[in-house]
């Protein structure tokens, strides 16, 4: 039988994915979340807050109709950085095939912002394959549109250069960037879920705060209580590490983000603005490395 209170969530012990499954458990759906290893420390935790982990592959059509049958709803987010381009796209069309075979009532999926720009970023331009295949199959959706993530300041590289007193990426220091905080993500979507009359047929670009990098920077040192300066670097040496990135920060210093924050600040109150993240943020545990 059809579980109607039932959300099945793609890549649950993702960034995304959990935030998404912590939302909905706080807003009292039944949730499912497909790991390929259910034995993972993250999972194991979902699991001890309720959530229902099941062993599956994304790109599985035998595994997403074993395990989406009977959900009411489904969240479907793709990690581009593990699995490319193509298989990408593959998964994120086949989750929307399955959502639709099996009568799931509401996909929401997570693409990105500027998707349909036709930016030339490659992972910009996969997701907006996927949401114009979504919507050919005619489903009930909800589109999200995420910007920049404020948890991307965490990532290692970044936190080396923070720990030195340095925030290093290659944009100009005088142009804003949109960001959000994935637990904002979660909230979003679980509100669709919720609110499937205000929120099915949409595609919204959804950020909390915008800042230049400068002001990021120092509202890091703030926090640390220390020092971080800014420092631009050559998009050359991006482009050297990974191009695909290079090109999203090329996009960004011409084009860039342009979600309405102050309009989903008032749908969504709790909105977090880049401050308020840092606070209770990794970051905001670290201590100054030795010299």
């Amino acid at each position: 039988m059809p579980d109607r209170n039932m959300i099945f969530v793609c890549g649950v012990t993702g960034r995304q994915g959990g935030a998404v499954a912590r939302a909905l458990l706080h807003d009292t759906w039944s949730v499912r979340g497909l790991s390929r290893d259910p034995s993972r420390r993250e999972a194991q935790e979902l699991q001890r807050m309720g959530v229902e982990v099941v062993r599956g592959d994304m790109g599985s059509r035998d595994d997403l109709e074993e395990h989406m049958q009977g959900c009411h709803g489904v969240f479907s987010v793709q990690n581009f950085w593990e699995c490319g381009v193509e298989e990408e796209v593959r998964q994120g069309r086949l989750v929307a095939a399955v959502a639709k075979d099996v009568g799931v009532e509401h996909l929401v999926y997570s693409s990105v912002g500027g998707a349909e720009l036709r930016t030339g970023v490659p992972h910009f331009e996969s997701k907006w394959e996927i949401e114009q295949y979504i919507a050919d199959l005619h489903l009930a959706a909800t589109i999200l549109r995420p910007v920049f993530f404020f948890e991307n300041f965490c990532s290692p590289p970044l936190v080396d250069g923070i720990d030195n007193g340095v925030l290093s990426l290659p944009m100009k220091p005088d142009r804003p960037l949109q960001m959000i905080a994935t637990r904002d993500i979660g909230a979003l979507a679980a509100m669709a879920f919720s609110r499937p009359e205000q929120f099915t047929g949409k595609a919204i670009e959804i950020a909390g705060d915008e800042l230049t990098l400068p002001e990021a920077a120092e509202a890091i040192g703030a926090t640390l209580g220390r020092t971080v300066r800014f420092q631009e670097m050559p998009m050359e040496t991006m482009a050297s590490f990974n191009l695909d990135m290079a090109e999203m920060f090329a996009w960004f210093n011409e084009t860039g983000y342009s979600a309405n924050i102050a309009a989903l600040r008032e749908l969504y109150p709790p909105l977090q603005d880049f401050r308020a993240w840092l606070a209770q943020s990794p970051l905001a545990q670290r201590t100054p490395r030795a010299a």
